[in-house]
C-alpha cells in the first residue's frame, strides 16, 4: 500500500465532491497531501481554514499538518480527541 496521494485543491474550493474523493483515497493511502494552489486563495490563513473545514466534513478519525501551503491529513483507526 503506498502511503502518500496527492490531491490538489483549487478555485471551487472545498465540496462535497471533493470530500468524497478524499474519502475514496484513504481507501489506497495511509496519507493524503494536499497542495492549496493560487486560485484558492494563497494566505496562511486561509490554508488553516481550509484544513479545519476538511477535517470537520471528514470526521473525527482524521488529523492535519499544515506546511507552508501543503495540508497533510492522516487517517486514525480510532477517533481522535
Amino acid at each position: 500500500m503506498k502511503t502518500i496521494g496527492q490531491r490538489q485543491l483549487g478555485k471551487n474550493g472545498i465540496t462535497t465532491n471533493f470530500i468524497e474523493t478524499l474519502k475514496n483515497n484513504f481507501k489506497n493511502y495511509e496519507n493524503i497531501k494536499i497542495s492549496v494552489l493560487r486560485s484558492a486563495g494563497h494566505e496562511k490563513s486561509k490554508v488553516k481554514e481550509y484544513s479545519e473545514d476538511i477535517l470537520r466534513k471528514l470526521g473525527k478519525n482524521y488529523t492535519s499538518k499544515i506546511i507552508g501551503f501543503t495540508i497533510i491529513i492522516k487517517k486514525w483507526r480510532k477517533p481522535v480527541r
